[in-house]
């Protein structure tokens, strides 16, 4: 049995964690520890609502007035003593 026929039958009769582990495996193998960790957070949905997230941190202020707020915000953190 040459190694494609052999991981055919072993993913065809492995449970779903043992494909899960092996595939977790195979990712750290190739790409590293890291590599793995920024390929499977592409995947992650993420938590909370942005919307309602934007809606209270910017209110009501359309697109001019909160660069306008946030330059502001920038220019103060930069005067000595701020």
């Amino acid at each position: 049995m040459d190694r494609g026929t052999e991981r055919t039958v072993i993913a065809n009769t492995a449970t779903l964690e043992q494909i899960r582990a092996a595939g977790l495996d195979a990712l750290q193998r190739e790409l590293g520890v890291v590599g793995m960790a920024r390929f499977l957070q592409q995947f992650e949905p993420g938590s909370g609502d942005h919307v309602e997230e934007r809606k209270t941190f910017a209110g009501k202020l359309g697109v001019r007035a909160l660069g306008k707020r946030i330059q502001a915000v920038r220019r103060q953190r930069r005067r000595p003593g701020a």
